[in-house]
């Protein structure tokens, strides 16, 4: 199949199976959230926790599918009233553009353009510039990916940032032998005839097959003929290592600022031996990462803020000087209910994956610091009320001992973010 016949190909996919398969009438049940491009991951991992919406705000989602990023993003950004933000939707399918028109309308959102086009001429169809851009589950299909990225920073604000998202190759293991299984043996065979022979194809797979021990992808279970085609028929579509990510990225001309969730790229979530954890804390940022995701074996997919490579200033939000003006604030958590399910001087439990937990140490003060992680209150109104509530006398160094230990281990997870720091 030549380059433009798998091009096509690609495209005949999409209009035929938009994907991920979303029905607009659920806009009136729930918003799906997640990462990247989640308003408060914006503001904390690119612009030091300081996004000022009263001034314009631009986003573009490249290669918007069915809408789940356009929408979570407008959605949030009319919340905040934003008045002067606009996201750009692009995508090269008409049926999926429908679809996320359709979920727009049923929220009655008013802050979206809708476009149609390949990402690879996005600096004429939307020339930005953008303050963000998000491209999620598309440069991995592209024929050449790095054009594709070097395209989207053609039309970023020097200022700006992305959220990118690709296929990991380990913890997709098994898929990419199906997939060439199906290039032989369904040659000729219309879509419809493909997806019944994929199907009859994984029912008969052995026990010991890659695909049917892999926990980690599910969209052969769950996401109906769209997810299905999408796993095991797509006709362009490859995975990347962290160093193969890494190496992308800088081909394209950016840099990844951080990997989400940061615990998952953290080798010692992984480790148990003293000695080993030892060796791992000496391993670069890069190397950590790479350790990590060979140590876990289940990230199927490898998320990340990135910046253009000429931008020097760090851009995440840090707990330095400005501390007393930062506000953290839980993402899709609600402070109470986190209060009331942690105990003074316990342990965080979540699950990384399917088989992996994660534990980490929290502050006696965590219930009542939990309770008051509102996203409206302060870090310096935070320490005042907390000694004034509790009759306690904490002075500024017992107070960021009890908060950095509480934020290493809701951070660490994506689970509490800042804002609102001074410019």
């Amino acid at each position: 199949m030549t380059t433009e016949d798998r091009s096509a190909a690609v495209h005949a996919q999409y209009e035929s199976y938009p994907y991920p398969a979303r029905d607009p009438k659920d806009e009136a049940k729930r918003l799906i959230t997640g990462s990247p491009s989640h308003l408060l991951e914006i503001s904390h991992y690119l612009n030091r926790g300081r996004l000022d919406l009263t001034k314009p705000f631009r986003a573009l989602v490249a290669g918007g599918g069915t809408g789940d990023a356009t929408i979570m993003l407008a959605q949030q950004l009319s919340d905040a009233g934003a008045s002067d933000a606009q996201v750009t939707y692009l995508d090269l399918s008409t049926a999926s553009r429908g679809i996320a028109e359709a979920r727009a309308a049923a929220r009655g959102l008013q802050n979206i353009r809708f476009m149609t086009g390949e990402i690879e001429a996005v600096g004429s169809l939307c020339p930005g510039p953008f303050d963000y851009i998000d491209c999620c589950g598309v440069l991995h299909h592209l024929a050449d990916p790095v054009a594709g990225l070097e395209a989207l920073f053609t039309v970023l604000a020097p200022s700006g940032g992305m959220g990118l998202m690709v296929y990991g190759e380990l913890g997709r293991r098994g898929v990419y032998d199906v997939q060439d299984a199906m290039r032989v043996l369904g040659v000729g065979l219309s879509d419809p005839a493909r997806l019944d022979m994929v199907q009859r194809l994984l029912d008969g797979l052995p026990q010991s097959h890659w695909l049917r021990r892999n926990p980690f992808v599910g969209d052969h279970f769950q996401g109906g003929a769209a997810g299905l085609y999408d796993l095991l028929l797509h006709p362009r579509d490859r995975a990347y290592t962290v160093d193969e990510f890494l190496d992308f990225v800088d081909a394209g001309g950016g840099r990844v600022t951080s990997m989400i969730a940061p615990a998952q790229y953290d080798p010692r979530h992984f480790l148990q031996d003293p000695a080993l954890i030892e060796q791992a804390a000496r391993l670069s940022t890069r190397e950590g990462w790479a350790l990590a995701e060979r140590l876990s074996g289940a990230l199927t997919k490898h998320i990340a803020y990135v910046v253009a490579a000429d931008r020097s200033d760090d851009p995440i939000a840090r707990l330095d000087d400005e501390w007393r003006a930062a506000v953290p604030s839980f993402r899709d958590m609600e402070p109470r209910a986190v209060a009331k399910g942690i105990g003074p001087g316990g342990e965080l439990k979540a699950d990384l994956a399917p088989g992996q937990a994660y534990r980490a140490r929290l502050p006696k003060l965590a219930p009542e610091i939990a309770a008051r992680v509102d996203g409206q209150t302060s870090l310096g109104r935070l320490w005042v009320d907390l000694n004034a509530a509790l009759g306690l006398d904490l002075d500024e160094e017992q107070f960021l001992e009890q908060y950095r230990m509480f934020h290493y281990a809701f951070g660490d997870i994506n689970r509490l973010l800042h804002h609102g720091m001074e410019g």
